[in-house]
């Protein structure tokens, strides 16, 4: 089946409403009880993750009769739900609050984000901030923008390449393996500068708008990656695995780089792997 920027609008205003209704009102709200971790302190779920993704799971299916609708706090209870996204005609993959750590700390980096999957192939990708009321959309071949519900409307383009020593951008290493994770980040000097917003949700965005020029991340969760991977490619940018294969929606490891073109993809690996497992001979 197609999936149009129509439809791409509709996902926009199904998360936007559970933001409304079930999020914001939390938001620097929450008592103890409604914090939980899951699988460490830094791996949190809240009751406005739990009560969004009921909401956004419910009307998506409503909005799209048969689709398949895979969201985190779901996957959290049953994993064997992954293995629905890559033979379905129609998915969802869903991220109710990205960043909840920063949400249950008071911090306004946070986003909900909806990856659009098709006989695993990703063809749309929605990203709302919730505290700044706009959203940014890609539609396979149709490009990536950001747009506001007054209906403005601002394309969106990756930044120019630049040499590495010149390139920012943000680094999620802290689950790499031993020695990897070291390795690494002994080579991260090499770039300007690497940061890190704990939200890949507002590092995807600024990634696709030019304000960054990399990204890092080692988990392969498909609720992180699918709609800001559109999104960024659909801006113009090239991403890859850290071995150098394309990234799948389906793909539950592996890591992923994304920088500004392919070159720049090729001398950014070579700097940031360099005497790793991953450096290219």
């Amino acid at each position: 089946m197609s999936f149009t920027t129509a439809d791409a609008r509709t996902v926009a205003a199904i998360l936007r409403e559970a933001a409304d209704q079930e999020i914001l009102p939390r938001f620097r709200r929450l008592t103890s009880g409604a914090v939980r971790q899951k699988t460490s302190a830094d791996d949190l779920v809240t009751d406005a993750d739990e009560a969004a993704e009921k909401v956004i799971a419910a009307k998506l299916v409503q909005a799209f009769p048969g689709a398949v609708v895979i969201g985190e706090e779901a996957v959290s209870a049953d994993e064997a739900l992954l293995d629905r996204l890559d033979g379905a005609d129609l998915a969802f993959v869903v991220d109710p609050v990205d960043g909840t750590k920063n949400f249950a700390s008071g911090l306004t980096l946070f986003g909900v984000m909806a990856g659009v999957v098709v006989r695993g192939e990703t063809v749309g990708g929605v990203i709302l901030d919730p505290i700044g009321g706009d959203w940014t959309i890609a539609v396979r071949g149709e490009g990536a923008w950001t747009e506001n519900a007054d209906g403005y409307r601002n394309d969106l383009r990756v930044a120019k390449a630049k040499p590495v020593d010149e390139m920012s951008g943000t680094a999620s290493w802290a689950l790499l393996p031993e020695p990897l994770r070291s390795q690494l980040c002994a080579n991260l000097p090499a770039t300007r500068s690497a940061a890190s917003y704990r939200c890949a949700a507002h590092e995807y965005r600024m990634l696709a708008g030019g304000h960054s020029h990399f990204a890092l991340y080692a988990k392969l969760t498909a609720w992180d990656h699918v709609a800001g991977w559109l999104i960024h490619q659909e801006a113009g940018g090239h991403s890859a695995r850290f071995d150098g294969s394309p990234y799948l929606a389906a793909h539950r490891d592996g890591g992923i780089l994304l920088a500004p073109d392919a070159d720049s993809w090729q001398a950014l690996h070579a700097a940031l792997f360099a005497g790793t497992e991953y450096a290219r001979r």
